[in-house]
């Protein structure tokens, strides 16, 4: 029991400083609401893959926001890691269920569109709904692209059984 406990605790880990690093790697500023484009997105899929709705959310909110404090953007970081959390959280749930089983890319789609929504709406109280709006097909494009490298690279991974598919488990499991 203790030594899944550390495995889980380990992987988390892992896809968090994975998702901080891709998103600090390539990041594209976009500044009419003061924001950015990375690849971050994919890693924040890759966790829901491969850990789950739980995993998701941990990697995807404290990673993308531990990259926004690195690359001083401090004041989007409380904003990110609930967007980006529940993102992770949301596509992992989905994944979840027998539709996402099957569908892995489809199964990202909602997740990614909370993802746009969530930002969208936090830029209009801030900047206005023009800036906010002059940024939408730059997320959209940042989650497409992160949904479609998540579907290749975890189902490459999970092809190799270095870890076990979340889809695949009971409720039951450790995953949760």
């Amino acid at each position: 029991m203790y030594n899944k406990k550390v495995r889980l605790m380990v992987k988390y880990a892992l896809m968090i400083a994975v998702t901080t690093v891709t998103t600090m790697a390539i990041n594209i500023p976009a500044p009419a609401a003061n924001g950015y484009c990375n690849l971050g997105d994919a890693m924040v899929f890759a966790s829901a893959i491969l850990l789950g709705k739980k995993g998701g959310f941990i990697a995807g909110g404290v990673g993308s926001a531990l990259a926004d404090l690195l690359l001083g953007f401090s004041f989007w970081a409380p904003f990110t890691f609930i967007i980006k959390g529940l993102e992770g959280f949301i596509a992992g749930y989905i994944l979840e269920t027998s539709f996402g089983k099957k569908h892995s890319f489809l199964a990202l789609l909602p997740a990614a569109a909370w993802m746009v929504a969530g930002y969208y709406i936090v830029k209009i109280f801030l900047y206005g709904w023009a800036p906010a709006l002059a940024e939408v097909p730059i997320t959209i494009i940042q989650s497409s692209v992160g949904a479609v490298v998540a579907t290749l690279l975890g189902t490459a991974v999970l092809k190799t059984k270095i870890i076990e598919d979340p889809r695949q488990m009971n409720d039951k499991s450790n995953i949760q």
